[in-house]
C-alpha cells in the first residue's frame, strides 16, 4: 500500500563535530565505520563517549558518523532524566537552548553548553515517496502502529521530512517504540490529518 512506512528504532546516540571529535580521541582522528544505517551516508561508529549529566551517566554511547557541523546528543525521555538532563523534543539539528552535558573520551572531554535534545518522531522521504504518499515537506501526520502485544498505538505529530537524500522510514526513540510494544520491521500506517 502507498501509506505503508517502516518504522525504525533510534537508541540514544551522539553525532560530533570535527573539531568535537579530534577533542575526544586526538588530533587528526577519523571515524571507524561499524555498519551502515538505513540513510544513506549514515552508519554506526566502533567509537563510543561516556555521556555525564548531572545526576548519572551513560559510560559507552555508540557515535553516529559522519561528522556534523555540531555536536548533537540524542536521548529519550527516560534516558534524559535518569542522568539529570533536559532534552527539549525536537527536530535533529535544531538545537539552540537545548541540554547541556559533558561528553568524555579516551584523548580528552567537551563540555556541551548545549546540543541534547529528544529526537521528534519523523519520516524520512524521497521526493518520489512523498509524492507517492500525498506528503510534504514538514507537514504533521500520525502514524498508526499496529496490534503489537495488545499495544495498538497512533502516533501523532510525526514530522515528515523530505529529501532525495533519504531512505523511505520513520523513526522513533526506544520510550515510543517500548510504549507500543513494537518489533524489529513493524510497518506503520501513515494518516494524513
Amino acid at each position: 500500500m502507498e501509506n505503508q512506512v517502516l518504522v525504525e528504532i533510534s537508541a540514544r546516540h551522539v553525532h560530533v563535530s570535527k573539531a568535537d571529535l579530534e577533542t575526544l580521541f586526538g588530533k587528526g582522528y577519523e571515524l571507524t565505520v561499524k555498519k551502515e544505517l538505513s540513510q544513506p551516508g549514515q552508519y554506526a561508529c566502533e567509537e563510543r563517549v561516556k555521556v555525564i549529566g548531572a545526576k548519572s551517566e551513560f559510560p559507552a554511547v555508540s557515535i553516529l558518523g559522519p561528522c556534523r557541523n555540531a555536536t548533537q546528543v540524542e536521548l529519550s525521555l527516560t534516558d534524559a532524566r535518569s542522568i539529570g538532563v533536559q532534552a527539549p523534543v525536537r527536530e535533529s539539528g535544531d538545537i539552540a537552548g537545548s541540554g547541556s552535558c559533558k561528553l568524555v573520551g579516551p584523548a580528552g572531554e567537551v563540555e556541551l553548553k548545549e546540543g541534547v535534545i529528544a529526537a521528534k518522531r519523523h519520516i524520512h522521504a524521497t521526493t518520489a515517496d512523498a509524492k507517492k504518499m500525498g506528503l510534504e515537506n514538514g507537514e504533521i501526520v500520525s502514524v498508526e502502529i499496529p496490534t503489537s502485544n495488545g499495544r495498538n498505538l497512533t502516533f501523532g505529530d510525526v514530522v515528515v521530512r523530505v529529501s532525495d537524500s533519504y531512505a523511505l522510514a520513520m523513526h522513533i526513540d526506544t520510550d515510543e517504540a517500548n510504549a507500543a510494544g513494537m518489533a524489529p520491521n513493524t510497518i506503520g500506517t501513515v494518516i494524513k490529518k
